[in-house]
């Protein structure tokens, strides 16, 4: 029976002592990004569409790229032919001209150098997932020309249920606000109640609105909702700032 007395006094001793400090906020995904070719040509393929899960490095969108391939299997050749004669001059160095040695150690390195940027510009005619993710946009299909000089975004992918809350706070708060303090909060419309705990303070106000942004880690709600609540923080702690 003393235990839970002293509980519920210990419970009640923090409550007097906490102090709200109310917060707006966006929900974004955890990562997201907007994808576009910076090669020129026209789509060949597009492998996905509005709403497809796809892991790192999947090839969501192609070129026609059938001159590009023929370019690097050729540099490839070029460069294993140039190798094989390198090897065998090795061998017998000390006994042939050195002026001819550098010159096939030339042939080498330059086939070398065109293999790499023939495999370079092939590699541009895809378009692959930097994470893994959801496709959430897709403005692409097969036929459409794309420039490599004005860059436009074809698809968009985010994270698939990873989120972020971006928090807008008060500037007056900045010493109070601490990464590790609870926010609870409701969205817009919604009356569940939610309760996470700020992962990051940005170190800086925005000198338009006066707000500081925080961040909370969270998952599956709606990229692009809104809504509000209060960040809790230690009364005593403000008063020592």
């Amino acid at each position: 029976m003393m235990k839970k007395i002293v509980l519920a006094l210990a419970v009640l001793t923090f409550t007097l002592q906490a102090k709200e400090v109310y917060a707006t906020f966006n929900v974004e995904a955890d990562k997201s990004a907007n994808l576009a070719f910076i090669s020129t040509g026209i789509v060949k393929k597009v492998n996905v569409e509005i709403g497809s899960i796809v892991k790192k490095e999947d090839i969501l969108s192609e070129l026609k790229n059938e001159d590009l391939k023929a370019m690097l299997d050729l540099s490839r050749t070029s460069f294993k032919y140039a190798k094989k004669d390198l090897e065998r001059q090795k061998k017998v160095k000390k006994l042939i001209d050195e002026g001819k040695f550098d010159a096939v150690l030339n042939k080498y390195e330059s086939a070398k150098d065109s293999l790499v940027y023939q495999q370079l510009l092939y590699e541009k005619t895809f378009l692959k997932a930097p994470f893994d993710g959801v496709v959430y946009d897709k403005e692409i299909e097969i036929g459409d020309a794309v420039s490599g000089q004005a860059l436009r975004t074809v698809i968009k992918i985010q994270s698939i249920s990873a989120r972020k809350l971006i928090l807008e706070f008060d500037q007056k708060y900045h010493k109070v606000v601490k990464v590790g303090q609870v926010f609870n909060y409701r969205l817009d419309g919604d009356e569940q109640k939610y309760t996470g705990v700020i992962s990051k303070v940005y170190p800086y106000a925005n000198t338009k609105t006066r707000k500081i942004k925080a961040e909370l880690i969270t998952k599956d709600l709606t990229v692009g909702l809104f809504g509000d609540g209060h960040i809790l923080i230690d009364d005593n702690s403000s008063k020592k700032e």
